[in-house]
C-alpha cells in the first residue's frame, strides 16, 4: 500500500514580525542569564541599595541648605546604580564572551548582530530601572522623601538615558582589556568616577581641587541631569550637561567601531 506523505507548508514570517522576534527573544534571554547570575544580579542591585540603606535613610532629616541629604543621595545612588549595571553587564559580561568565542557563535548563526549588542543594552536599562524603582521605594518609605510623579517618571527617563550612554562605554571596554581582568579595571574606572562627580556626597563638602576635577567626567554631567529633577542642579546649563553625555557616547560608539574593525580586519 501506498503512503502519500502531507507536508504542509509553515508560514513565511513577515519580516518586521521575524526580526522583532528575534531580538525579543535575545533580549528576554539576556536578562533572565544575569537575572539568574547570582554574583552579578545581588551585587549590581544590592550594592546601591545596601549604600543608600546605610547613608541615605542615617541622613533623612538631614539638610544643606536647599538639599534635602537623603533625596540628594537617591539621585546621587540611583546615577551609581545604573552605571554599574551598565559597566558590569556590558563591560565584564561582553569582554567573557569575547574571550569565549560567543559572539563568533552567534555572528554565525543566523541571528543578526545587532540583536545580540541590542539586548544587552536592554538588560542594562532593564537593571537600571529595577535599582531606581528599589531605591526609590526604600526613600519614600524609609527616607522621608517626597516624590512627585513627575519626579519618578523623570528619573526613569534619565535612567533610560544614563544607561544607553554607560552602555557605549561598556563596548568599549569590553574590546580594550582582557575578560580576566575585566572587573578590575571596571572597579578601578567606575568607583574613582563615582566618588568624584558627587554621587556619594554633595561636591560642595569635597575639597576645591576635586570639585574642579567633577565637570571632566561623564558621571558628573550624568549626575547633575539627575539632581536637576529635584531642583538640586549646579549653575552650569542642562544643554551643557545634555551635550556632554551626547558627546561622551558618540565617542565610545565610534572608539568602539573603529577597534572592532580593526580587530576583524587582523583576524
Amino acid at each position: 500500500m501506498a503512503t502519500t506523505a502531507i507536508t504542509q507548508a509553515l508560514p513565511a514570517a513577515t519580516g518586521a514580525a521575524h526580526t522583532f522576534r528575534i531580538f525579543r527573544k535575545e533580549t528576554r534571554y539576556e536578562f533572565l542569564k544575569l537575572l539568574r547570575a547570582k554574583s552579578f544580579s545581588f551585587s549590581t542591585i544590592g550594592f546601591p541599595v545596601m549604600f543608600y540603606v546605610l547613608f541615605g535613610i542615617a541622613n533623612r532629616n538631614a539638610t544643606a541648605g536647599n538639599i534635602h541629604i537623603a533625596k540628594y543621595m537617591l539621585g546621587g545612588y540611583a546615577c551609581f546604580g545604573l552605571i554599574g549595571a551598565a559597566l558590569f553587564g556590558i563591560g565584564v559580561g561582553l569582554a567573557s564572551e569575547l574571550a569565549a568565542g560567543w559572539l563568533e557563535l552567534k555572528r554565525a548563526s543566523p541571528m543578526p548582530t545587532p540583536a545580540y549588542l541590542f539586548a544587552k543594552c536592554a538588560t542594562a536599562i532593564a537593571f537600571g530601572l529595577i535599582i531606581v524603582s528599589i531605591l526609590a521605594t526604600i526613600a519614600t518609605i524609609f527616607g522621608g522623601v517626597s516624590l512627585t510623579p513627575l519626579e519618578l517618571a523623570k528619573m526613569f527617563g534619565m535612567t533610560i538615558v544614563g544607561s544607553i550612554c554607560f552602555a557605549s562605554m561598556g563596548f568599549l571596554l569590553a574590546l580594550l582589556v582582557p575578560a580576566n581582568a575585566a572587573p578590575a579595571i571596571v572597579n578601578l574606572i567606575y568607583l574613582p568616577m563615582s566618588f568624584l562627580s558627587g554621587l556619594w556626597m554633595p561636591l560642595r563638602f569635597m575639597p576645591h581641587w576635586l570639585q574642579s576635577i567633577a565637570p571632566t567626567l561623564p558621571t558628573y554631567h550624568l549626575s547633575q541631569l539627575m539632581f536637576s529633577i529635584f531642583g538640586y542642579s549646579d549653575s552650569m546649563s542642562l544643554a551643557t550637561h545634555w551635550d556632554a553625555l551626547l558627546g561622551f557616547t558618540l565617542l565610545m560608539l565610534g572608539l568602539s567601531w573603529l577597534i572592532f574593525h580593526r580587530k576583524e580586519q587582523n583576524a
